[in-house]
C-alpha cells in the first residue's frame, strides 16, 4: 500500500499549507526583533517617527501573518479531508472485494471502526502535520538562531533544556503507540458489541435481556474508557513536564539576563526579545511533542487501515480463463469437491461431493442441519472456493468465469433474508436496477407478495427500515424472492426461503416457478419434504455429503435417511 497515492491528487495543498505557515513562522520570528527596536531605538532615543514607522511595520507583519495562518489552515483541511475521502472509498472498495473467508476474519465492528474512527484520526494527523509539519521547526530554528545571535551566553540555557524535553519525547512516543493500539482494539470490540445487540433488539426484549446486554456493554465501555485512560495517561503526565520545563527555563533567563540588563551588558529591547524568542522555542517544542504524541495514535491507526488494504483477497477472476463468458443454459456440476471453512481442520464441510444437475431441472437438496446444504450451493456462484475438485456450470470451471458475469446469472434467495433501508421497490431493483413498475409487480405477484405490498397505504413506495425490520419474516422472505425473480437468473438457489410462510403460498410460490422459470435451473434447500418432493431430483445430505440422489418416490423406496425424515415429518402432521 502506497499512502503517496492519496498525497498526489492533491499536492497544491500538500505544498501551498505548510509553505503559507512559512509566512505565518517569518512574522513570529520578525516581531520580537522589531519590537526590541522600538524599545531599544525609538524609546531610548526619545524618536516618535522611528517608533511610528516600526509599528507600521509590525501591522504589516501582522497581517500577512494571518493570511499565511488562514491559508495554512485552509490548504490543510483540503489537503486532510480529500486525502481521508479518498482513502476511506478505497478501504470501503477493498471490503467489497473481500470474499467470506477475508469478511469472517474481521469483525463487523471492527471495520467500521477501522473505517470511520481510524480514518478520522489519519485526517487528524495530516491536518496537524500540515499545519506544524513546517511550523514547529521553522519557529524552533528561527528563534533559536535569533536568541544565539542576540546573546550568545544567555543562551547557553538552552543547551539543558532542550535535550531534557527530547528525551522525554522520546519516552512519551515510546509509550504511547501500545496504548492507542490497545484503545483502537477496545473501541472495535464496543462497536461490535452495540451494533449485534441494535441488530437482534427485538431478540434481546422477547428474551428479557437487556440487563445481560446492558451488563455487555458496562464491561466493553469500562474496558475502553481503561484504555484510553491509559493512553491519555501519557499525554496527561507529559504536558505538566513540559510546561515545568518551560518556566524553569523562564526562570534561568529571567534570573541570568536581568542580572545582564543590571549590569548594563544588555539592553532592555533585546532582553525582552530573548524572553519571547525563549518562548518560542518552547512552544515549538510543545507543538512537536504534540504531533509527535499525535503520530502515535496515528501509527497505531494506520497500520489497522493498511492491514484490511493490504489484507490478501482469497478470491479472484484475475487469472479466469473465459472472463467474457456468461450463464446461457444452467448445467451444474460437481466433480470430487471437499471444502474446509479453517484449511488447518481436520474435519472437512464437504467430502467428495460429484453431483450432475441439468439445465432447467428443479433439484431439491435435503438434510440435517449443519450437513453442508448451503455451503454446497455457495460453491456455485463463488461464495466460497473449492479446496479440492471443480465446480462446472455450463461445462466452465467457474474460477474461469468473471466473479460478475458468474454472479448475473445465479440468483440467491439466502437462509438469512435481508432487505436495506428503502422503498419496496428500491429493494426490489436490487434484481434489475431498471426493471419497469409493471415488471416488478409481475415479479411480486410470482413471490405471491403484490396482495401484501398493495395492503400498504403508499404500496410499492413503502419505506422499509434497515433490515426490513417493520414487514413479518414471512413477507420478508417473499420480497427477497420477487427480488431474485427480477434478476431472471439462468440458475436460482432458494436456501431454506420460504420456511416462513404457510403451506399453501409455498405452493403458489413453487407453481409460479414451474411456469415462469422453466428454463432456469432450481435448487430449493428446504427442511420440510413437502417443499422438494415434487422436484425433478431430491439430494440427501449428511455430514457433507451425499447420501442419495433421487426422485421423492425413488428415495422413499431406497434412502434410509430420507425415510426418516419423512415418517418423522409425515408421524407429526398425522398426530396433529
Amino acid at each position: 500500500m502506497k499512502w503517496s497515492k492519496y498525497v498526489k491528487p492533491y499536492w497544491k495543498y500538500f505544498v501551498l499549507g505548510p509553505l503559507c505557515m512559512i509566512v505565518e513562522v517569518l512574522g513570529e520570528i520578525i516581531m520580537p526583533k522589531l519590537y526590541s527596536q522600538i524599545l531599544n531605538v525609538g524609546v531610548e532615543t526619545h524618536n516618535v517617527g522611528y517608533i511610528v514607522v516600526t509599528m507600521l511595520l509590525m501591522i504589516l507583519t501582522a497581517v500577512l501573518m494571518m493570511g499565511g495562518g488562514v491559508g495554512g489552515a485552509y490548504f490543510g483541511a483540503k489537503a486532510a479531508v480529500n486525502f481521508a475521502s479518498d482513502l476511506r472509498r478505497d478501504v470501503y472498495g477493498k471490503v467489497q472485494q473481500f470474499s467470506f473467508a477475508n469478511i469472517d476474519k474481521y469483525s463487523t465492528g471492527s471495520l467500521v471502526t477501522r473505517l470511520t474512527n481510524d480514518i478520522t484520526q489519519l485526517q487528524n494527523f495530516v491536518n496537524m502535520m500540515l499545519r506544524m509539519f513546517l511550523r514547529a521547526p521553522g519557529m524552533l530554528i528561527g528563534a533559536l538562531i535569533m536568541a544565539i545571535a542576540m546573546n550568545p551566553e544567555l543562551a547557553r540555557v538552552l543547551a539543558v533544556t532542550i535535550p531534557v524535553l527530547l528525551v522525554v519525547e522520546f519516552l512519551v512516543i515510546r509509550t504511547g503507540f501500545p496504548r492507542f493500539t490497545a484503545m483502537q482494539e477496545k473501541i472495535d470490540k464496543l462497536n461490535s458489541n452495540i451494533q449485534e445487540s441494535l441488530t437482534n433488539i427485538r431478540v434481546v426484549k422477547s428474551f428479557v435481556r437487556e440487563d445481560f446486554e446492558a451488563k455487555k456493554f458496562r464491561k466493553s465501555n469500562g474496558d475502553l474508557k481503561d484504555a484510553a485512560l491509559r493512553a491519555l495517561n501519557v499525554v496527561i503526565f507529559m504536558m505538566p513536564i513540559m510546561m515545568l520545563l518551560m518556566n524553569f527555563t523562564s526562570m534561568a533567563v529571567v534570573w541570568f539576563g536581568g542580572n545582564q540588563v543590571i549590569a548594563g551588558k544588555m539592553p532592555v529591547g533585546d532582553f525582552s526579545a530573548f524572553l519571547t524568542y525563549i518562548t518560542q522555542i518552547l512552544m515549538s517544542l510543545m507543538m512537536l511533542s504534540m504531533l509527535f504524541m499525535n503520530s502515535s495514535r496515528a501509527l497505531a491507526s494506520g497500520r489497522r487501515v493498511k492491514e484490511v488494504m493490504t489484507e490478501p483477497i482469497d478470491l479472484t477472476d484475475e487469472n479466469a480463463a473465459h472472463k467474457d463468458a456468461r450463464v446461457q443454459r444452467g448445467d451444474i456440476e460437481f466433480r470430487n469437491v471437499s471444502f474446509r471453512y479453517y484449511k488447518n481442520s481436520e474435519h472437512p464441510v464437504l467430502s467428495d461431493i460429484n453431483l450432475k444437475i441439468k439445465a432447467g431441472q428443479t433439484v431439491g437438496i435435503i438434510g440435517s442441519t449443519g450437513c453442508g446444504k448451503t455451503t454446497l450451493v455457495s460453491m456455485i456462484p463463488r461464495l466460497y472456493d473449492v479446496d479440492a475438485g471443480q465446480v462446472l456450470v455450463d461445462g466452465i470451471d467457474v474460477k474461469d468465469y468473471s466473479l460478475f458475469h458468474l454472479r448475473e446469472g445465479v440468483g440467491m434467495v439466502l437462509q438469512k433474508n435481508v432487505l436495506f433501508s428503502g422503498s419496496i421497490a428500491d429493494n426490489l431493483r436490487w434484481g434489475d436496477e431498471n426493471a419497469t413498475e409493471a415488471q416488478m409487480v409481475e415479479a411480486a405477484q410470482s413471490a405471491q407478495a403484490d396482495g401484501f405490498i398493495r395492503s400498504f397505504a403508499r404500496g410499492y413506495e413503502t419505506e422499509l427500515v434497515q433490515g426490513g425490520q417493520n414487514v413479518s419474516g414471512g413477507q420478508k422472505q417473499r420480497l427477497c424472492i420477487a427480488r431474485a425473480l427480477l434478476k431472471h437468473p439462468k440458475i436460482l438457489i432458494l436456501d431454506d426461503s420460504t420456511s416462513a410462510v404457510d403451506t399453501a403460498t409455498e405452493a403458489s410460490i413453487r407453481e409460479a416457478f414451474r411456469n415462469e422459470l422453466k428454463d432456469a435451473t432450481k435448487l430449493i434447500i428446504a427442511q420440510r419434504i413437502t417443499s422438494v418432493q415434487e422436484a425433478d431430483m431430491i439430494v440427501v445430505m449428511d455430514d457433507g455429503t451425499i447420501t442419495g440422489v433421487g426422485t421423492h418416490d425413488e428415495l422413499l423406496a431406497s434412502n434410509q435417511a430420507y425415510q426418516e425424515i419423512y415418517n418423522s415429518q409425515m408421524s407429526g402432521k398425522e398426530a396433529a
